[in-house]
């Protein structure tokens, strides 16, 4: 039996080749006059990406001040340095140039410019909440998170190794724009990260211990099988064009609600324990996912088998022989043999990273804090459960 449900998705999407052109007009026509434009790197610079971004802004009348540096799993720091620079230019947009860590630490920094009485990491840790925030536009360059779409922002305080996430509808981006051409250079272990969270998002939301609707089954099972297949493609062709367009509208779609219309939410338990682990060891997002997912799924399956045999059947082409057990072992396999093929681990210690039994202990009772008691949907999860998964996943 499956829910009702809301599907809001006000974004606005231009997407194509040169379209990072018209971004000047599309914070015109969100209103704004004066952006803060917030990226990573040194490479959205050296390839000409800002230069091209600014020009856009200016023929519209529109004025910018920058801020770059944002890393991997986004740091409170870089906030709180955003949200000083943005009070005193008195900016009232937020562009993002990057991935999913920009954009999230842009959505942040929109949070703490509309409200000013409250400290931003407050909405984050639950202290308090807000439905106020700056609108926030993005200009794409990494296929991943899907945040260009998504209600949410997860941040990194560094001093805590604290990983969170806050969100609402009201912190969705005013717009996206996606050329996948921007994304052709990733090196390809971001390319890897990438599929894997992508897929992930769509996984998260498809077990759990109901029947979705068929037809968000069938969306759902038809973007894992895509993105799989394309992922493959940009493993041997990463200049790709259509693989790329196909990849980075996936991740979209995959976080923005869709390909969970009609289910209870979804799981989202190895999602909050990855969170943990990039707190402690700042992994790289999807990596720390592929590395935990194998042994989640072999803890939880038994409270939802009919859900990982479709998931097994559908998705991942395996055979009905056998008993229901074998088929699923036989599906968390394939889904960890992909993940070798694309070059993500399937262990802690593929990932790089040995926890020790206090690091074990202390991310599992983290992660119960943060969800407030139980984590996920198929198994609630206490922290004994957690440490287990932790475990069996090194």
């Amino acid at each position: 039996m499956y829910n009702e449900f809301t599907y809001y998705t006000p974004t606005k999407v231009v997407f194509g080749k040169g379209t990072e052109e018209k971004t000047g007009a599309l914070i015109k026509e969100a209103g704004a006059g004066k952006a803060l434009l917030h990226y990573g790197g040194g490479s959205a610079a050296r390839s000409g990406l800002l230069d091209r971004i600014k020009k856009s802004l200016a023929d519209e009348g529109i004025a910018c001040v920058e801020l770059g540096g944002v890393k991997p799993n986004p740091r409170l720091s870089k906030v709180y340095e955003g949200i000083e620079l943005g009070r005193k230019e008195d900016v009232d947009f937020i562009l993002a140039v990057g991935g999913g860590s920009v954009i999230d630490s842009a959505k942040a920094i929109a949070l703490g410019l509309a409200n000013p009485e409250d400290d931003v990491w407050s909405y984050y840790i639950r202290e308090k909440t807000t439905d106020r925030t700056l609108p926030v536009g993005s200009v794409l360059t990494i296929a991943a998170a899907g945040s260009e779409m998504s209600d949410g922002s997860v941040i990194t305080k560094e001093e805590e190794n604290l990983k969170r996430d806050f969100g609402g509808d009201f912190m969705r981006p005013v717009f996206a724009v996606m050329n996948p051409e921007l994304t052709a250079t990733l090196p390809e272990y971001q390319t890897s990260c990438g599929v894997a969270d992508i897929l992930m998002h769509t996984m998260e939301r498809f077990f759990n211990r109901e029947d979705n609707m068929e037809i968000t089954d069938d969306l759902a099972i038809a973007l894992m099988r895509d993105v799989m297949a394309q992922g493959r493609i940009l493993m041997k062709d990463p200049s790709n064009y259509e693989a790329r367009a196909n990849v980075m509208w996936a991740g979209s779609l995959s976080h923005n609600g869709l390909t969970g219309c009609g289910a209870n939410g979804g799981d989202w338990a190895t999602h909050n324990m990855e969170h943990e682990m990039g707190g402690l060891f700042d992994v790289a997002h999807g990596a720390g996912l592929a590395a935990i997912w194998g042994s989640w799924a072999r803890y939880v399956h038994p409270a939802a088998p009919h859900r990982f045999v479709k998931f097994a059947q559908r998705v991942l082409d395996v055979d009905g022989t056998g008993t229901e057990e074998e088929i699923i072992e036989r599906g968390i396999q394939a889904m960890e043999e992909f993940y070798r093929e694309i070059k993500m681990p399937t262990s802690m210690k593929e990932l790089g990273i040995e926890p020790t039994e206090e690091q074990i202990r202390w991310m599992a009772q983290s992660c119960e804090i943060k969800a407030g008691g139980a984590n996920g949907a198929v198994i609630p999860l206490k922290k004994e459960d957690m440490e287990q998964i932790y475990k069996m996943a090194l």
